[in-house]
């Protein structure tokens, strides 16, 4: 079927800021004889041409192409296919891969930043874009736009140096590509969003949250109907953590920016969640004085796996479902150090990897996730499964048998703590005071001082609250408005997924948010219609396994774990917005396909039909 949209012929430049763009003549053409076709018409099958570039990929497009005051091209390169993707700034070491194809690179900047001193974090000159576009017979006629990790920053406006190597294998199947460094070149640190003086950078916290995620759609779409002379039949946004909580702030703000979102591992409740990912270390800090050998998180972990993942009574190496899992360490023996009396056993174990009472009960606390007083219930009453908050419950911690390193890591021996500097850094932007984050942390000032360690948990209670007090002045980086009406009136989709490995984005948020949004959008059903979630089970952040081994069944590895394919999520994301096909049950499969399992559409759990193999995926339904 030809793909028709009836949308009013608008102005170049403000269509370029909406997802459905009207059709060039040529496209309706095409369209229809393709529809004329289909009801015995004509039975010409000819694809149309590829379009003719109507800009040059040289410097001349610095001068052609203008969208707006603000917006000025700073590099325009043309890749042929086998170059190295390198420029002026390039490290020889190690070897930059090679375009697969034909392709122009534009990168711009979007003003008007943030003025300092040159070099201060806080000093950028706008937000940097950096467009791949394939040769004009390559282009499939979609725009694939790519979000960021973590606090996002890069190269996309420097002429020296690519920002997004990787954006070049996307443009090399079709796609034209964009990404942003939101707004700041900082990498691996919050320090942009904090001022020379120490106060709120509120002007890049902004381009951060938002802006620049919008400006990408709208020059993405300008760039491309530019260069090729027509508009784009389709645009997507794919992103997962940052790029995640960038898609649903787009979906929520901006909905006819793009016409399917892929959401993985969603950061959306930023400030929620991130101040969370300190409470395992503050824990630790307050209940033992130091973090808790790694080799005792990992054995205590892996006797979460082996409680919680048996199906048909046969492990299974990984936890389907980690709702259902209730292990408790002050009650196992085996895990509690010989002669230590816990909840009703006494420990048994010998081994270094032994726990005390007070270290089963501070990973108990890391499961469950942050209170304002450091409290926890009792496993078997609540063990942080919910899909709203408990009454003494800030926010989740990540599900029991995940790899507990990212937040609760240490290094050496004696263990000397490694906190998330994600966490540090927002504590540090909450409480306004940069010594409390790592010293990565750089304000003129003062730099991070590690000034985390002292927090007790009310301190880092009193963080929480002032993340969230402080979203207007933080760009509203919380993205959590449940109302999506903008998204669902304007026909847009969107799949969001989470692992329930993940190391450190709790699934459980994402389980939150779409319950507000079915309960701000009419019920299940009626979000389903256009947003749909799925759970993977021993997936970690975005990608991989996050789970760690148990010792009674299968070890917890690619070939053990099914995981989504490459573009798994992606093309059924294609097929709902340009087929209308919408996405139900996706059968998943280890690396040698030895294991499948299927994942269900929010609220549907894969259940073990009750015979054959728990390692055959037809042997579960969703239910």
């Amino acid at each position: 079927m030809a793909r028709f949209r009836q949308s009013p012929r608008l102005s170049f430049f403000h269509a370029a800021g909406h997802g459905r763009r009207p059709l060039s003549p040529r496209v309706l053409t095409v369209g229809l004889l393709a529809a004329l076709g289909a009801c015995g018409g004509s039975d010409d099958d000819t694809p149309a041409p590829p379009p003719a570039a109507t800009l040059s990929c040289d410097d001349s497009m610095k001068a052609a192409f203008k969208p707006d005051a603000d917006t000025t091209v700073v590099l325009v390169k043309s890749f042929k296919q086998g170059d190295p993707l390198a420029l002026a700034g390039t490290p020889s070491a190690p070897a930059p891969a090679k375009a697969a194809k034909d392709m122009c690179l534009v990168k711009m900047v979007v003003g008007p930043g943030s003025a300092g001193t040159a070099g201060a974090p806080s000093t950028s000159p706008g937000i940097g874009i950096e467009v791949w576009l394939p040769a004009p017979a390559d282009w499939n006629r979609r725009i694939r736009n790519l979000g960021g990790g973590g606090w996002a920053g890069g190269n996309q406006a420097s002429p020296t140096l690519i920002g997004n190597a990787g954006a070049a294998a996307t443009a090399a199947q079709g796609y034209a590509v964009g990404t942003t460094d939101t707004g700041h070149s900082v990498q691996g640190s919050g320090s942009f969003a904090m001022k020379e003086d120490g106060t709120i950078n509120t002007a890049l916290w902004r381009d951060f949250a938002e802006n620049s995620l919008h400006q990408l759609a709208v020059k993405t779409k300008a760039l491309v109907q530019a260069y090729y002379g027509e508009p784009q039949e389709y645009a997507y946004w794919e992103g997962c953590s940052t790029g995640g909580r960038q898609g649903y702030k787009i979906a929520q703000e901006h909905p006819g920016d793009y016409d399917g979102y892929l959401n993985g591992a969603p950061a959306f409740n930023w400030t929620r969640f991130i101040t969370n990912e300190l409470y395992p270390q503050i824990v630790m800090q307050r209940d033992l004085g130091g973090p808790i050998a790694m080799e005792k998180l990992k054995r205590v972990s892996a006797a979460a796996v082996d409680a919680c993942d048996t199906v048909g009574g046969r492990h299974l190496g990984f936890i389907a479902d980690t709702s259902q899992c209730r292990y408790d360490p002050t009650r196992d023996a085996s895990a509690l150090c010989a002669g230590v009396a816990g909840n009703g056993v006494t420990g048994a174990s010998t081994d270094a990897a032994c726990v005390s009472l007070a270290e089963a009960r501070a990973i108990n606390k890391i499961w469950y996730g942050q209170t304002a007083d450091g409290s926890v219930p009792d496993p078997q009453a609540d063990n942080a499964s919910g899909a709203t908050l408990a009454s003494k419950q800030l926010w989740w911690g990540v599900t029991r048998g995940t790899d507990l390193a990212a937040l609760a890591g240490s290094s050496g021996t004696p263990p000397v703590a490694r906190p998330f500097t994600i966490a540090t850094d927002m504590v540090a932007l909450e409480l306004q005071d940069p010594s409390y984050a790592t010293p990565s942390f750089i304000n003129a000032t003062g730099n991070g001082a590690n000034r985390w360690m002292d927090l007790n948990y009310g301190d880092l209670a009193n963080a929480y609250d002032r993340g969230i007090a402080l979203q207007a002045s933080f760009g509203h980086i919380n993205t959590d408005n449940p109302d999506l009406g903008g998204l669902r009136n304007s026909g847009g989709k969107v799949i969001s997924y989470h692992g329930l490995g993940d190391q450190l984005i709790t699934p459980a948020g994402s389980v939150n948010y779409f319950t507000r949004v079915a309960d701000k959008m009419g019920g299940v059903a009626a979000t389903q219609a256009f947003n749909r979630l799925y759970l993977v089970p021993g997936m970690g952040h975005c990608a991989g396994v996050g789970t760690v081994s148990g010792t009674a069944g299968p070890p917890a590895t690619p070939d053990n774990v099914p995981l989504p394919a490459t573009d798994q999520f992606f093309e059924a994301l294609v097929a709902w917005v340009e087929k209308g096909t919408a996405p139900g049950s996706m059968m998943l499969k280890s690396a040698n396909a030895s294991v499948s399992m299927p994942i269900c559409v929010y609220p549907q759990k894969a259940v073990y039909k009750g015979s054959g193999a728990i390692t055959d995926g037809a042997n579960y339904a969703c239910r």
